[in-house]
């Protein structure tokens, strides 16, 4: 099959496009390189373009499928910028019309910071509260999804991605997962700064888990479809320095500051039952199995 993934040379993306080329499809990449890189695809025979979504049509006129990744993925970039919500939305009102246009599915990503507000564990059918740009900016893609699917019968599958680890991530900066950012500064025997008292949890969930959600969303037949992606699992920032503090065989002491951060989430969690049920997706790989990874294989 012949795929087109968006924001292929980012962390999920690459990964994404990775799996892809192995199970022997097409795969043709785009990408505008503001936080990722082609050094992600090094080794892979895809098609590469850094134009614009609107481009897609006279590029690649024909594709089985979309994987939306390429949106900015942190709330700090739309604090900074929040003229990136009408890029973004427009960026997806590019994809979608492309999927109009050649009858083709779209599996997009989609975030559990759409939950901020609510209590957790986190429910596909939770209210979505007003919080922040990068909220309203996802939240506005979902209802665009469901907009094409009524008017114009485009199926899609939005995936509410929760805190995402792992390989091919280093090209994030700042921007990249706190497993991360930890395990580079511990690595090289540099305390991580905690903004608290450490005792705040994410549902961390391995990349490789999140690579197979996309492909069962892409397999299976639904119309229009959201799905948590985490693990149902909520560690704290205490215990990922701990687990990296084991595998490493340090004692590194972490540094806490106050937390500037107005809205700050303080917990986060995916009830994962209708991923379970409906998707028949799972995710396998612990915490410690993945900081274990990560390390083992040198990122």
């Amino acid at each position: 099959m012949r795929f087109v993934v968006t924001g292929g040379c980012g962390f999920i993306g690459s990964n994404l496009v990775e799996r892809l080329v192995h199970d022997g499809h097409d795969v043709v990449v785009f990408d505008n390189l503001s936080s990722g890189s082609v050094k992600n695809l090094e080794g892979l025979s895809v098609g590469f373009f850094s134009d614009t979504y609107e481009k897609i049509v006279s590029l690649v006129p024909n594709a089985d499928a979309v994987f939306h990744l390429g949106m900015p993925s942190s709330s700090p970039m739309y604090k900074r910028d929040p003229s990136l919500v009408g890029k973004t939305v427009n960026d997806a009102i590019a994809i979608f019309e492309y999927a109009k246009l050649n009858d083709c599915k779209v599996v997009y990503a989609s975030t559990s910071s759409i939950y901020n507000g609510n209590p957790v564990p986190y429910r596909e059918d939770m209210p979505v509260i007003v919080t922040d740009y990068y909220t309203e900016c996802r939240y506005a893609v979902e209802r665009l999804a469901k907009l094409y699917n009524v008017l114009y019968g485009v199926k899609s599958v939005g995936l509410r991605l929760f805190s995402v680890y792992g390989p091919k991530e280093q090209f994030k900066g700042e921007y990249a997962n706190i497993v991360s950012q930890f395990l580079w500064l511990m690595q090289k025997d540099q305390p991580p700064v905690i903004f608290g008292d450490g005792n705040q949890t994410r549902d961390f969930i391995y990349v490789s888990d999140v690579i197979e959600a996309f492909k069962l969303a892409m397999e299976k037949e639904f119309e229009c479809e959201i799905f948590n992606v985490g693990t149902g699992v909520a560690h704290s920032f205490n215990d990922v320095v701990g687990l990296i503090n084991r595998h490493l065989g340090k004692n590194i002491e972490p540094i806490y500051k106050p937390n500037p951060i107005k809205n700050y989430v303080y917990y986060t969690l995916a009830d994962t039952t209708k991923a379970e049920k409906i998707l028949g997706f799972k995710a396998k790989v612990t915490l410690e199995e993945g900081i274990r990874k990560l390390i083992d294989e040198g990122n």
